[in-house]
């Protein structure tokens, strides 16, 4: 079987208690890049649509080697002989799904690792990444001098926020597309590669294709949803319809892991398979005097839950630049045990001057602490890799 399937397509409302009960769903993978010209796929598709109470739906993932096409039953598939419907020409497996979590989920019978590729880089449960950058744009010369950092210290991943929800209505909400040339432009001379941007609103998604396209698309952009969107569902629908651009979903800050899970299995029940699960905190006075309370311990519970690549956001976790007694920085720490319990990307808050920074300048890492930074990091990803071959040696 295929490493690099996707898994059941769940057309409801994940939250919808009615649609939960077990043997609703059929996945059918097809064999390796067959196209809907062929005649195998022509005559599985005409005994599939004669199946009496079962709705067919069809899904197109595109790997990096090739182009996998799944179709899903949706109904109730009880009856259905899994031998006969194996036996069609264009189908190589068949797999029943009933668990949480239809699309993104890690199921039994599945196995195989996650995620996806994107503007020639992995996304997945066994990579890692981190996207040192901007909370909030402020001027070209200080994105300028951030991805020269980056640069020079061998990254190609940033976040750049164009477009910032605040609580406070007089803050500010960042430049929006008016910025998005010269981000662009600037990202192409340091050879970034993907931006991690926040998007509240469906216009903002098709701000940022037009400005891509008008610059040549020098890079490829990962739409994250904000902590406080993470119940929008219009806006979840409308990013989980295209399948140009990956989608990074933070947790909810006042809702259950389930509930965000849920979130993010509604962005793929859309069609939009690849989305990255981001932790960031949740938001309580427990967790004080850090911003919020941290709640990294659960990046292997999430690797165990879903297929999802899991980020990690210590900045708005932490939110601060005290330091421990022993001269680390709290938010390095925090860094590193989710590095350390596996965490695949890292959504960290950097800027040139801190001081001067329009969003979050009191948490954000200078550029003078970019390299012990990922030196550190270095560290724990070995450590990391090291605690999984002793376990797996076990």
């Amino acid at each position: 079987m295929r490493k690099d399937i996707c898994a059941i397509y769940a057309p409801f409302h994940p939250l919808t208690p009615k649609y939960s009960y077990k043997g609703i769903f059929m996945l059918l993978i097809l064999h390796p890049n067959i196209q809907e010209s062929d005649p195998a796929f022509k005559k599985t598709m005409s005994h599939l649509q004669q199946l009496s109470g079962v709705k067919v739906k069809q899904h197109e993932v595109s790997g990096q080697l090739q182009s996998l096409r799944e179709i899903y039953l949706l109904g109730d598939t009880h009856a259905l002989d899994i031998e006969e419907i194996e036996s069609l020409p264009a189908v190589e497996k068949v797999i029943r799904i009933s668990e949480e979590y239809r699309i993104l989920g890690r199921h039994k019978t599945q196995g195989g690792r996650s995620g996806f590729h994107y503007q020639g880089l992995a996304f997945d449960q066994e990579s890692l990444h981190i996207f040192a950058g901007l909370c909030a744009v402020d001027n070209p010369k200080h994105v300028e001098e951030m991805l020269r950092a980056l640069q020079a210290n061998g990254l190609n991943c940033t976040r750049m926020g164009a477009y910032k929800p605040r609580t406070n209505p007089y803050a500010f909400q960042g430049h929006g597309k008016d910025c998005l040339p010269w981000v662009f432009d600037l990202a192409g001379k340091y050879g970034i590669k993907v931006i991690a941007m926040e998007v509240t609103h469906e216009s903002h998604m098709q701000e940022i294709d037009q400005a891509l396209s008008d610059a040549g698309r020098p890079c490829g952009v990962i739409m994250q949803i904000g902590t406080r969107n993470t119940q929008n569902f219009e806006l979840l629908k409308a990013i989980g319809k295209q399948n140009d651009y990956p989608a990074l979903l933070k947790r909810g800050f006042g809702i259950t892991l389930n509930e965000s899970l849920n979130a993010a299995e509604y962005l793929a029940s859309e069609g939009n398979s690849q989305v990255i699960f981001c932790l960031r905190g949740m938001k309580s006075e427990f967790g004080a005097p850090h911003r919020n309370m941290v709640d990294f311990a659960q990046v292997p519970t999430v690797k165990r839950l879903t297929r999802m690549p899991v980020c990690i956001d210590p900045s708005h976790s932490v939110g601060s630049r005290d330091i421990a007694p022993d001269g680390v920085l709290e938010l390095c720490h925090a860094t590193a045990q989710g590095v350390l319990a596996g965490a695949n990307m890292v959504l960290v808050d950097f800027h040139p001057a801190p001081t001067k920074a329009l969003v979050d300048g009191p948490q954000a890492l200078t550029l003078n602490e970019l390299e012990p930074f990922l030196k550190d990091m270095e560290i724990a990803r070995k450590a990391y890799l090291e605690r999984v071959t002793v376990w797996q040696d076990a």
